[in-house]
């Protein structure tokens, strides 16, 4: 099946914002004259996915942030699911793609100026404590005064420079060969249930010739790649969601192969990973 644009159904990601054009923001912004300003902009769970694409031209430091889903952070060939409990840190120019993984709330917070302690990683996924994550949830929502909101970015700031970063490293992209084309697409959308024998008639090769693509590219066999996929968002996921919602959003049939997929490659039971407890 091919979409109008000419390409293979499971190759297109579902819309996102830059598709469509126009997707309903609430911003919520406080003191914004100044350059000690902040800026939340709330994008609410919709069909449409929230996306902020490589080569931004902006002027702003941003922090994004999705308290009930995960994000897929892409920069060059370098990837990342976060989970409800990090935050993505992206210094002003940083050059970076995020995707919200579904239906699911995104938050956006800029500000103009930042903290060194931030501003030394040009991206970083962040852990922050409860407080901060609940900090900037108050600020995206009606009845917050100026003084509230400037007092609160201070807050926010101060405790994103106390939490535990881990720069995002940038690779250099590489040809868009077949086994890359579905490996970025099963990132978009980890239960794409597509095998390899219909991946490889989309994409007009064998599935010898794909399988053998995927081998040398990530030396692992297309069943491995999809697995080892669907496991690293559910990582991302596990905080915010039930075993069985996880399972299902990953492209399990069953709880119970998802339970034991997840056991064989961390050595814990998915349950046990989802009840780690939260920081802060």
């Amino acid at each position: 099946m091919v979409s109008p644009k000419g390409q293979p159904t499971s190759l297109v990601a579902p819309l996102t914002a830059s598709d469509v054009g126009e997707i309903t923001v609430e911003d919520y912004g406080y003191g914004l004259g100044p350059p000690n300003g902040i800026l939340v902009l709330r994008y609410p769970p919709a069909a449409t996915i929230p996306d902020f694409p490589e080569g931004r031209d902006d002027f702003l430091h941003q922090v994004f942030f999705s308290p009930d889903g995960a994000l897929v952070v892409r920069r060059g060939e370098t990837s990342h699911f976060l989970s409800s409990t990090e935050m993505l840190w992206v210094r002003r120019g940083a050059v970076i793609e995020v995707r919200g993984l579904g239906l699911q709330t995104v938050l956006r917070t800029c500000v103009r100026e930042a903290p060194a302690r931030l501003t030394r990683h040009g991206a970083a996924v962040l852990a922050p404590s409860r407080q901060v994550r609940e900090r900037i949830l108050a600020l995206a929502r009606p009845g917050v005064s100026q003084a509230e909101g400037l007092q609160a970015r201070a807050e926010i700031l101060e405790g994103l420079c106390a939490s535990p970063a881990a720069e995002v490293e940038h690779a250099a992209s590489a040809p868009m060969t077949p086994a890359r084309a579905v490996a970025r697409a099963l990132r978009v959308d980890p239960a794409d249930p597509t095998g390899l024998t219909a991946w490889a008639e989309q994409l007009h090769v064998s599935p010898k010739t794909l399988q053998r693509d995927i081998e040398r590219q990530f030396g692992l066999t297309f069943t491995t790649l999809r697995t080892q996929i669907r496991l690293r968002a559910a990582l991302a996921l596990l905080p915010g969601l039930s075993v069985t919602e996880t399972a299902h959003r990953v492209g399990y049939g069953s709880a119970s192969a998802f339970v034991a997929a997840f056991t064989r490659e961390f050595g814990q039971s998915p349950g046990r990973y989802g009840q780690a407890p939260l920081a802060g």
